[in-house]
């Protein structure tokens, strides 16, 4: 296998694992928990004009239904089957499955970005919120530009770090206290370290500023790899520190069940930097101007 082979694989690999990971943890979380498609099917304002005059039922009767809830709980579990479907078919996939990896990876990826949707809705509309998930509903795309698409490495790198850029600075948004601080993020860090909630609330606004820096720094040549490996060390700690920071040993099965997922599906806003800073090593550059469509027989 040459170099230029050898490295092609790697990079594929990281994005079949990132996607993977997000898939799965989306899976877990709907088909065991929940996830906020309420915030749009139970919105009055929205939807109550149509309730009424399409289906001919009372919003009261709708939203108080033990029918419409069982059919509500029903359909999230079921897109729940087909993220996990998704999750297996990515680690499946291959160049020659094109309509494959249009449905469940194009697919997937739609289904995320309505997520990140209601989440933004569900947070009184913060902006910042939807763009949060850029990494989660874009690997999906990335993976199926690679494999299906002759769009040239540069061009890739460039939507992955657009995407870096806005998860890392969305973040921050919430870390500088720009959005209000999620109680969250302080219980994290004061489970995680040892250090009195004023320390952890400095320690969380100097983390939000320096999302800010690494959103730039990512576009600068000359420094731009210091400020990948910085967001891919502290993206995945942030993701481990969901599993860690909650982690109680009286509860161990619930710990795992409900902090798990969180941590699947942000491991890869330290995976993403990771697949740019591999291709971004200086011996192989060239790369940017590599079409991974060249070769298919070496993913």
């Amino acid at each position: 296998m040459t170099q230029s082979s050898d490295l092609q694989h790697r990079l594929i690999t990281i994005l079949k694992l990132s996607t993977f990971l997000i898939f799965l943890g989306r899976a877990y979380q709907h088909i065991v928990w929940d996830a906020p498609y309420r915030t749009f099917l139970w919105d009055e304002s929205i939807l109550k004009s149509s309730i009424e005059n399409v289906f001919g039922i009372a919003w009261n009767d709708y939203v108080t239904s033990l029918s419409a809830a069982n059919t509500i709980s029903f359909s999230i579990k079921a897109i729940g089957v087909f993220y996990l479907i998704c999750a297996i078919i990515t680690l499946m996939i291959k160049p020659n499955m094109k309509k494959t990896g249009k449905f469940f990876l194009l697919g997937g990826s739609i289904g995320l970005f309505i997520l990140a949707i209601l989440y933004c809705k569900e947070k009184f509309l913060h902006v910042g919120q939807f763009f949060e998930y850029t990494i989660q509903f874009m690997t999906p795309v990335l993976l199926y530009m690679v494999l299906f698409t002759s769009i040239e490495f540069k061009k890739i790198r460039l939507i992955a770090l657009i995407a870096i850029a806005l998860t890392f600075s969305c973040h921050g948004l919430y870390a500088i206290g720009y959005y209000p601080r999620p109680g969250s993020f302080i219980d994290m860090t004061l489970n995680t370290l040892p250090i009195s909630e004023p320390s952890a609330h400095l320690m969380l606004k100097t983390a939000g500023i320096l999302d800010f820096v690494v959103a730039i720094a990512i576009f600068i040549p000359r420094i731009s790899y210091a400020a990948l490996v910085y967001a891919f060390v502290w993206g995945g700690l942030t993701a481990i520190a969901r599993l860690v920071g909650h982690f109680h040993v009286a509860f161990l099965w619930n710990s795992f069940s409900q902090w798990t997922w969180e941590m699947l599906i942000r491991l890869p806003h330290g995976l993403i930097p990771l697949f740019v800073m591999i291709a971004d090593r200086p011996n192989l550059r060239y790369l940017k101007k590599l079409s991974f469509r060249k070769n298919p027989q070496t993913i």
